[in-house]
């Protein structure tokens, strides 16, 4: 016996799912925008009335009634479009806090996945494109267009030529219409892909304005992103091209329309076929008919922007769904197991870091060494669960690091990048990692731990001072010892220090040494990532890479000790097996 087969239903996409809470509004858009076109009758009833009764019988009576009536209706139908006026932009904002949070999250995530491509800043903009458009015109060409054949039949009933002569302009417009989307695609998607471009190249210079000026490369930055501001420029020009022009064959064609139906209907009263009202009447309601469509292809620029940004939005949430909270674990304060990790930079398939394997308990300090291109700072953001391994585990007190949500495991780690960058703001606030409610005495422990507080307090408004976008109102050297700061706020177990003194001064060097035997005092685990061997001062362990791949792993004075033996003292450095390299 054949079992009947079921189709799958596909899930529901996230931007599908936010229009969808809004059923309700648009429900009820479509119901006003139903009375709405009833309404619109009003001025073509009355002008029948006034030619056809008022004229003729001369009864001015007769005329305020049909004015006072006629004026309640159009108060009423400009009552009913503001309401949905309202209500869609209701529905703009309604989508835009459903998804701002993941969309944010999203762009905070994909650098962290795919690299720094192309314009980080494009879904916020994609939100922005549908949100602008459910709040204009566009969609409320969208609600009338159902309503056509309701004023066609109407020109219909005053005399079938009418309603012909309003047909035949009607189909004219719609294939405009069709005309417009088609002819319009491609130069839309140039010119998002130009833009995409342009702006890419005017952050890159942006970012790197002083190199650019000191190094004599302005210039020709300039050129590069004046050709790709000319290639947007162009797309973006046969774009406006296209819908101008056919928007202003729509406007001509209208006007000839309802020209038009004035002289079939002039024609019909000379036959005596038709009144005087009738004339009129035809012209406002083939006017209306039309409407629609033409409002539909003046907004078609932002329609079909708006619909390239749900394509993109759409593609990009399913590609990175939101993380489920895990369940809750102890706080790390055992050790950090490193099992045989691989990786590289995201978005990109090369390995830079070959089976690297280590282990530390609570309080031991490691230092990690080699020359640039290494893989140092690549095993540092796998160790802070920036990046992710394509192969291994890096684990804490056993449990991997994916098992722990990205804010739960941020209050159990401290991480100074090599790129340091603090966000506008207080000193304190970012010594606090803006949290809502801040411990300030743990913000001031954290400064006098890392030996900064003197130099805070010496600052114009001390821990209250701002910091500047980018931490500018700071020098470098302060702005990394704020950072600093920064990275043992709360005592985090596992502190990951990047070149930490890569802009410090010897007294800045000590106090690097202090919080180091700090964090170990307290039972922490400190991984110093260096050049100079000033910053090694405190740790007790050394790893060693080179090319990608663990060299020596041990004491750090055993290690030193290969490390800087003289080329004519034997024997040679020796590689570390695998089955050594991890405890």
């Amino acid at each position: 016996m054949s079992r009947p087969i079921h189709s799958r239903q596909q899930p529901r996409s996230e931007l599908s799912a936010a229009l969808a809470a809004c059923r309700g509004a648009f429900v009820g858009t479509a119901l006003i925008s139903g009375m709405t076109n009833i309404l619109m009758l009003s001025g073509a009833i009355f002008m029948l009335e006034v030619y056809d009764r008022v004229l003729p019988s001369r009864s001015t009576p007769t005329l305020i009634g049909l004015t006072v009536l006629v004026a309640f209706l159009f108060a009423a139908l400009g009552l009913l479009e503001a309401i949905r006026g309202r209500i869609l932009g209701r529905i703009g904002g309604s989508l835009d806090e459903a998804l701002s949070g993941r969309v944010y999250d999203t762009m905070v995530r994909l650098p962290l996945r795919a690299g720094n491509r192309g314009d980080g800043n494009q879904p916020l903009r994609d939100l922005d494109a549908i949100r602008s458009y459910l709040s204009s015109l566009g969609p409320v060409a969208l609600f009338d267009l159902p309503w056509i054949p309701l004023y066609l039949a109407v020109c219909y009933v005053f005399h079938p030529l009418i309603g012909l002569t309003a047909l035949v302009g009607a189909l004219i417009l719609i294939a405009l219409t069709m005309l417009t989307e088609t002819l319009t695609k491609a130069p839309s998607k140039e010119a998002q892909e130009a833009a995409v471009a342009r702006n890419g190249l005017a952050e890159a210079a942006r970012r790197n304005a002083e190199a650019l000026t000191a190094m004599g490369m302005f210039s020709r930055m300039a050129d590069r992103w004046g050709q790709a501001n000319r290639a947007y420029m162009s797309s973006q020009q046969r774009t406006a091209d296209v819908g101008g022009g056919l928007s202003a064959i729509s406007k001509i064609l209208r006007m000839m329309l309802q020209s038009g139906v004035l002289a079939v209907g002039a024609y019909l009263v000379i036959l005596q076929e038709a009144s005087a009202g009738v004339i009129i009447a035809g012209s406002i309601l083939s006017a209306r008919a039309l409407a629609p469509v033409d409002l539909a292809i003046a907004h078609w620029k932002g329609f079909v922007a708006a619909r390239q940004s749900w394509a993109r939005l759409n593609k990009l949430l399913a590609a990175m769904p939101a993380l489920p909270p895990p369940m809750a674990l102890h706080p790390p304060s055992q050790r950090l197991l490193v099992e045989q990790v691989s990786a590289g930079p995201p978005g990109v398939q090369k390995i830079t870091l070959h089976d690297v394997g280590f282990k530390l308990e609570a309080g031991q300090g490691l230092g990690i060494i080699g020359p640039s291109g290494s893989g140092k700072s690549t095993l540092s953001r796998l160790l802070v669960g920036v990046w992710q391994p394509m192969r291994g585990k890096v684990r804490l007190d056993g449990a991997a690091l994916d098992q722990w949500s990205p804010d739960v495991l941020g209050r159990h780690i401290g991480y100074l990048p090599q790129d340091v960058e603090l966000m506008a703001g207080t000193v304190a606030q970012n010594i606090a990692r803006f949290e809502l409610e801040p411990d300030f005495d743990a913000v001031i422990a954290a400064a006098k731990a890392v030996s900064v507080h003197e130099l805070i307090v010496s600052l114009p408004q001390g821990y209250d001072t701002p910091v500047g976008d980018h931490g500018s109102a700071l020098s470098t050297g302060q702005a990394q010892r704020v950072a600093l700061a920064r990275a043992v706020y709360r005592d985090p177990f596992l502190v990951i220090l990047d070149e930490p003194n890569s802009h410090l001064d010897a007294e800045g060097d000590a106090a690097l040494t202090r919080a180091i035997m700090g964090v170990r005092e307290r039972k922490g685990i400190v991984i110093v990532v260096a050049h100079r061997p000033s910053a090694i001062a405190g740790v007790d362990q050394i790893l060693l890479l080179k090319e990608g791949r663990v060299q020596a792993f041990g004491p750090k004075d055993e290690v030193l000790a290969k490390v800087l033996r003289p080329p004519t003292a034997p024997p040679p450095l020796k590689i570390v097996p695998e089955s050594e390299s991890t405890p």
